[in-house]
């Protein structure tokens, strides 16, 4: 097995690329102690038979432009499994997403492989291939990488290829290669992997709705974003969730305040992270309340119609079974409730799941099907056909 430590030698190999009609891709990486993740190994496969290789990232002189240029050859299909975080850090480091893209993962979702088929499961069903996981958790950062590693490393894009071929007819055979597209367009997008420090209090997870309680989280989870990605540290590694809940509770004042919190970490109630805690606790108490943040379609905001929610999901059930695709794709039980209670900026009612589901659901919601058992299966009544 190759390892590319040098731009020429990744060149050649991706210009050889050009010529073949897909290209395999994973990543190895780190993220346990940065806030961004840090590139480790690059493995690439040709189609067929054709070489794989490893490309080390972390090797003195080596420049990935070579492959970021072979990611917008759109005449080579780049093809990922479960692709999200490979597609973050080449767009983190690169500026680039890899077009067309084919993420085996969701195709195989689409193909009716359950919700988010794992990599060795479908290697195993598809390609009729054992991988061995002892590597999976092993440090990629460091040097040299042992055999067990490398072989580890490649079997994710050397399988992956039988993987791809096979899921690419079944979505060609089935005419569903617009559902996949539909999907892929989320991956492509840099609002995907863009947290923005103003946003970033809508990760947090709170059961109080408070707005002058919202305010502070909003103010310590921007505070602690913008720290987190200047300094390329996790946000944990700043104060983690329930510590910026226990903040929000307590709304402390001062540093002696701050050394009298349960949860926050030694190095937080000091230096900076104690002076940019303390600031962003006075300005969400300075705050008008014309500014306070709102939940918006929060579950226990919506009115939703209960008996009109289980419908749908027992609805989403006959439907997905039908059609042979997670339910989980179509919809998710926070879209049935949106649904059940009237909004209809839903996701389960656009594009290719409308037409599967979202439809039928509307229709639904208005009286005009209704759902009868027929021994093991729900059947659809028309109501409006007579």
């Amino acid at each position: 097995m190759r390892t590319l430590t040098n731009t020429n030698d990744l060149a050649a190999f991706c210009e050889l690329a050009k010529n073949g009609p897909y290209i395999t891709v994973d990543t190895e990486f780190l993220r346990e102690r940065t806030y961004y993740a840090k590139l480790c190994l690059v493995q690439l496969a040709l189609p067929g038979d054709g070489e794989a290789v490893l490309v080390d990232p972390l090797a003195d002189g080596l420049s990935l432009a070579p492959l970021y240029d072979l990611f917008t050859d759109t005449s080579v299909v780049k093809v990922f499994h479960a692709a999200r975080q490979d597609l973050e850090i080449f767009f983190v480091e690169g500026g680039v997403f890899p077009q067309p893209l084919f993420d085996t993962q969701v195709a195989a979702m689409v193909c009716g492989f359950g919700e988010q088929a794992g990599y060795e499961t479908l290697a195993r069903k598809i390609a009729k291939a054992t991988i061995d996981k002892t590597s999976r958790f092993t440090d990629w950062s460091r040097r040299p990488l042992s055999e067990a590693q490398k072989t580890y490393a490649l079997a994710d894009v050397t399988h992956l290829r039988q993987v791809y071929e096979y899921l690419a007819k079944e979505l060609e055979k089935s005419g569903r290669d617009r559902w996949l597209a539909e999907e892929l367009n989320v991956l492509t997008d840099p609002s995907t992997y863009i947290v923005m420090p103003e946003d970033a209090w809508q990760r947090v997870k709170t059961r109080t709705h408070s707005g002058k309680f919202l305010a502070v989280v909003r103010e310590l989870a921007r505070f602690r974003e913008e720290y987190a990605q200047t300094r390329n540290v996790p946000r944990s590694r700043v104060y983690k969730d329930d510590a910026l809940l226990e903040l929000a509770s307590t709304k402390p004042v001062t540093h002696e305040d701050l050394g009298r919190s349960r949860l926050l970490l030694r190095e937080a109630r000091r230096g900076e992270i104690a002076d940019g805690i303390l600031a962003a606790v006075k300005r969400a108490q300075d705050m008008p309340a014309a500014e306070y943040p709102r939940v918006q379609g929060g579950h226990d905001s919506l009115q939703v119609n209960p008996a009109l929610a289980d419908l749908l999901r027992v609805l989403l059930k006959a439907k997905a079974e039908d059609e042979g695709v997670a339910q989980k794709l179509i919809a998710t039980s926070a879209d049935l409730d949106q649904i059940a209670a009237g909004q209809r900026d839903v996701m389960a009612l656009k594009g290719w799941r409308a037409e599967v589901f979202g439809s039928d659901a509307l229709r639904l919601c208005r009286g005009e099907l209704a759902l009868a058992a027929k021994g093991s299966s729900v059947v659809v009544v028309d109501l409006s056909a007579g």
